[in-house]
């Protein structure tokens, strides 16, 4: 039997490849037209250098923070991603991963586990919504989530309809009816270790979201709930305020690319935004995260936490953005691969990859705590930074 332990990300992705149906893996690998902006958000890392020191480091370092109102073990948390066909467990098996390494959970509105499953596995989850459906319902959503003991909540906003692909899309069911199971097998059974997960567990894929239901109603399919996102009209900052206010807690708005954007939301009472292009799945050509945060932290990072998502895929990048202006990051891609890879076990993985690549590079630079990074610790080359709506 292979070894379940992997070194690298990368490594994590190469076996969710190797493990995973095609249309599962393209699903995670998907980002808008011909993916631009999925592609910089990597690459945009690379171009940034160190600066580091070689006598007097210190020998121990403090990788811990406070994150939106939570101690996190490390300056890392999970991003908040859709229904997670990689692994029979989903969101659980990543909130006991997320638990056991210390840190935070993000949970998706359209997961695949219900809401009080995770928070019973973590009780440091911040829970995610969409603008979708009216106002009663947006609530009914949320109050659910404060009843199950979720400590925050995200508003995600950059999400759009430019979801085509230069390449293709995966097909995506909407049933896991026979016909459906039928059309896949032959994809599924050239990769007997994800089979075998399901076959364990007695049932096909769920491809339902039971965290979108409201009012008694039976969970809707994945597409019966992004129907209801398309027939919604996009939240204005007012809804944006609006909610927040019946919130009342901890509240994040994800998906700020633009200063003045930023600016809206510290008016409309957020405590922190996420710097995110939803992974690339959104607007295409759409600047990588990490080159238009340090203009959004100039902006208003005295004034609510600044967190940033996309592409981070090391410890490393971890540091990078911390020295030009996040508070934290969150991961989504690296850990779905290592759920793939090796179930909780999988992700526990890669968060150890990021505390020491984190770890690593604060050695290297001289630091003894995150807190003590600053934009001097990196080198930025010329053209690099963006700042829209500056």
């Amino acid at each position: 039997m292979s070894d379940p332990w992997f070194e690298s990300v990368a490594e994590a992705q190469r076996r969710a490849r190797k493990r995973l149906p095609a249309s599962v893996y393209g699903a995670l690998m998907a980002g808008a037209e011909r993916g631009q902006t999925r592609e910089d958000n990597v690459a945009a890392f690379a171009e940034l250098g160190f600066a580091p020191h070689v006598a007097g480091n210190p020998a121990q370092r403090d990788l811990a923070a406070s994150v939106l109102g939570q101690p996190v073990s490390l300056p890392v948390i999970i991003s908040p991603t859709g229904v997670q066909a990689v692994h029979p467990d989903g969101e659980v098996a990543v909130a006991r991963a997320a638990a056991a390494r210390g840190t935070a959970m993000g949970l998706s509105s359209f997961a695949s586990k219900p809401v009080e499953e995770v928070v019973a596995a973590n009780p440091q989850t911040l829970f995610q919504v969409y603008w979708s459906g009216d106002r009663d319902q947006i609530v009914a959503r949320a109050e659910r989530a404060r009843n199950a003991g979720a400590v925050g909540l995200i508003l995600t906003a950059d999400w759009t309809f430019s979801h085509s692909r230069d390449w293709g899309s995966p097909k995506i069911p909407d049933h896991t009816d026979l016909r459906t199971i039928l059309r896949h097998l032959p994809e599924a059974v050239i990769r007997p270790r994800w089979l075998a997960r399901y076959a364990r567990t007695g049932r096909p894929p769920a491809l339902t979201v039971p965290n979108m239901a409201v009012r008694g109603a039976p969970p809707p399919t994945f597409f019966g709930a992004y129907g209801e996102w398309l027939q919604t009209p996009p939240p204005s900052w007012e809804d944006v305020a609006w909610l927040r206010e019946q919130w009342g807690g901890v509240f994040v708005l994800k998906g700020v690319c633009r200063v003045d954007d930023a600016k809206r939301a510290v008016d409309a009472g957020v405590s922190a935004i996420s710097v995110s292009n939803h992974g690339g799945n959104n607007l295409d050509g759409t600047p990588a995260t990490i080159r238009v945060l340090p203009a959004i932290a100039d902006a208003v990072g005295s004034q609510v936490e600044v967190l940033l998502d996309g592409g981070v895929r090391r410890g490393s990048d971890v540091v990078k953005a911390l020295a030009l202006g996040a508070r934290a990051v969150l991961i989504g891609r690296a850990y779905l691969w290592g759920l793939a890879a090796s179930g909780q076990a999988g992700v526990e993985n890669v968060l150890d990859i990021m505390r020491n690549g984190v770890d690593s590079a604060l050695l290297g630079l001289g630091r003894s705590s995150v807190h003590e990074l600053s934009r001097a610790d990196v080198l930025i080359p010329p053209g690099f930074l963006r700042a829209p709506g500056g």
